[in-house]
């Protein structure tokens, strides 16, 4: 059963999607992403990315942040997530996306985000193509987070060097057959 772990919605049991198209987050992950970000999430701009039931970006909102969109291509998905972000009574932070994630992250047009969870189907190799347009669209601020989960530490950045180049790794992690990498953008001349 997945909940949120703490904040203004601690406790609060989050509807999963069932089936095997989804792989949430383990609780142990989850607690272990969160206390490594070590930073104060009131007034930051969130981004989960491949939202599935909502679960990262709504426990960001129950710490304090400002705004979470999350985006899924599924329908079913985006019913749970708006389900669950009422059940917790964070729908009024909480911009909640049918869309694929590389045409989102194409045609986004707001500011830029504070922390990013990018933790797509392990299989599709999505985190790099993310990264890149992350990076080169500059949707992230300076100092921003984001955090990648994936199937094996050498999928973050796929063997491209000079998308590597452009990060800093903050902290990598195994939870299971889950790797989670913290990066944050370099800044210019660093």
């Amino acid at each position: 059963m997945m909940r949120i772990i703490t904040g203004t919605a601690k406790g609060v049991k989050l509807a999963t999607l069932s089936g095997d198209n989804t792989r949430p987050t383990s609780e142990r992950a989850k607690e272990a992403v969160f206390s490594m970000l070590q930073f104060d999430l009131a007034g930051r701009r969130v981004l989960d990315l491949f939202g599935g039931s909502g679960q990262m970006g709504l426990e960001a909102l129950s710490r304090g942040a400002a705004k979470a969109v999350l985006v899924d291509k599924e329908k079913a998905a985006v019913e749970i997530i708006t389900q669950n972000a009422t059940k917790a009574r964070l729908l009024d932070r909480a911009e909640i996306r049918r869309a694929d994630a590389l045409s989102y992250l194409s045609g986004y047009q707001g500011d830029p985000f504070h922390l990013v969870f990018l933790d797509p189907p392990y299989a599709l190799g999505l985190i790099p193509q993310c990264l890149t347009l992350l990076s080169s669209r500059q949707l992230l601020t300076p100092g921003a987070v984001v955090v990648c989960e994936a199937g094996s530490r050498e999928a973050v950045f796929d063997g491209d060097e000079t998308l590597a180049a452009r990060f800093h790794v903050l902290r990598e992690s195994r939870y299971g057959v889950a790797f989670v990498t913290l990066i944050s953008p370099k800044q210019e001349g660093c």
